[in-house]
């Protein structure tokens, strides 16, 4: 993919400005459904020293006495912090120290068993963290980046709050008419033409414009998020063999060959439309940077097979930076101390490196205060 291409696609997806001080960049974790593993995976983060590590510092956002007993139900021995202190002052991070941005439950939360009435208090967490990346006019951001912890769509859907799902739930909120679904883990990246749609809907949901205002912002974040200034992707076709020549479907003639074609000319490398059941296969993989596949399961069976348990979720085309863990709220373990914290650290990591990669291009600083 030309430079210049890139660059221009990149700033048309709004890559992240974000405005990282002379100290250590603040990721923001929201700590999800409190039935859920997410409180007790949060408390995990305590184990590593981000400021040493990765040059950042991490705060959880979720209802204190929440974390306290998940820790006293799970053994958790490190010690928890209020953010931002009373004080006003910076404490320095530390070693088994969790900071914790605390938001009340609306009601007591208890692992395994999902209550409505938390709904609308996981929303807030995700508000405030988007609002804490986003900024205003007059105030930096104060999150460099967030990454969340599952949520529980059907419960949310319970207490008569229609959602779909973290990615559609942020772009909403962003204003932002499109974004993209990629997973990442186990080498691969598994960019989603469509995500959480019933497979009788997918073919009607991939159009031209569609399929190619998801493939610039792919390419503009592959660019913006992970330094690759000439991403190379590779594109799925939608029916069994990519259609046959029309035996199988006309979609791959109709829909994705054209538009492809349309976007070569803008400068993107592409490669497809590919048979998807050897579009994983090492010969194609190494082919590219990043797949796209056109529905959930068509993309997702490969990379949880690689990766499950420490892959990641990333959301392309938002004006902040989020990653997330790769799997759900696991009830049948909340409480019991035994969920793997993997997925999440991944999740910090990536997104202190992206925060790192975003304040470089636009010419700020990130440096780790003394």
């Amino acid at each position: 993919m030309p430079d210049s291409a890139a660059s221009a696609a990149a700033r048309e997806a709004g890559s992240p400005r974000v405005l990282l001080p002379d100290a250590l960049p603040l990721i923001a974790v929201t700590s999800g459904e409190p039935a859920g593993v997410g409180p007790e995976l949060c408390l995990r983060l305590a184990e590593r020293d981000w400021a040493r590590d990765c040059g950042a510092r991490v705060v959880v956002l979720c209802d204190r006495a929440l974390l306290a007993g998940r820790a006293a139900q799970t053994g958790f021995a490190g010690l928890l912090r209020e953010w931002p202190a009373a004080s006003g002052h910076l404490p320095p991070p530390l070693p088994g120290v969790l900071d914790v941005l605390s938001l009340p439950l609306a009601a007591p939360a208890t692992a395994g068993r999902l209550d409505p009435a938390n709904a609308r208090y996981v929303l807030a967490l995700l508000d405030r963290a988007l609002a804490g990346c986003r900024g205003s006019d007059r105030q930096s951001p104060e999150f460099a980046a967030m990454v969340t912890a599952p949520v529980h769509k059907a419960v949310i859907n319970a207490a008569g709050v229609p959602f779909t799902g973290h990615t559609e739930y942020l772009a909403d909120a962003c204003g932002v008419p499109r974004v993209v679904m990629m997973l990442a883990g186990g080498g691969l990246r598994v960019a989603l033409a469509t995500t959480h749609l019933p497979l009788k809907d997918v073919p009607a949901a991939i159009t031209r414009e569609s399929l190619a205002t998801t493939l610039r912002i792919i390419a503009a974040d592959m660019v913006a998020k992970y330094g690759i200034e000439h991403p190379r992707i590779l594109v799925a076709g939608l029916n069994p063999h990519a259609g046959e020549d029309g035996c199988l479907g006309r979609e791959e003639i109709e829909v994705i060959t054209p538009t492809l074609a349309a976007l070569r000319a803008e400068g993107l490398d592409l490669i497809g439309p590919l048979p998807a059941d050897t579009m994983f296969t090492p010969p194609q993989l190494k082919r590219g940077d990043c797949v796209l596949a056109m529905y959930h399961d068509q993309g997702l069976t490969a990379l949880k097979y690689a990766s499950f348990g420490h892959g990641i979720n990333v959301t392309l085309g938002l004006p902040v930076i989020r990653t997330s863990v790769d799997h759900g709220t696991a009830l049948d373990l909340a409480g019991k101390g035994t969920a793997d914290p993997g997925s999440l650290f991944v999740a910090v990591e990536q997104a202190i490196e992206m925060a790192r990669r975003a304040a470089a291009r636009h010419g700020q600083r990130a440096t780790v205060a003394p």
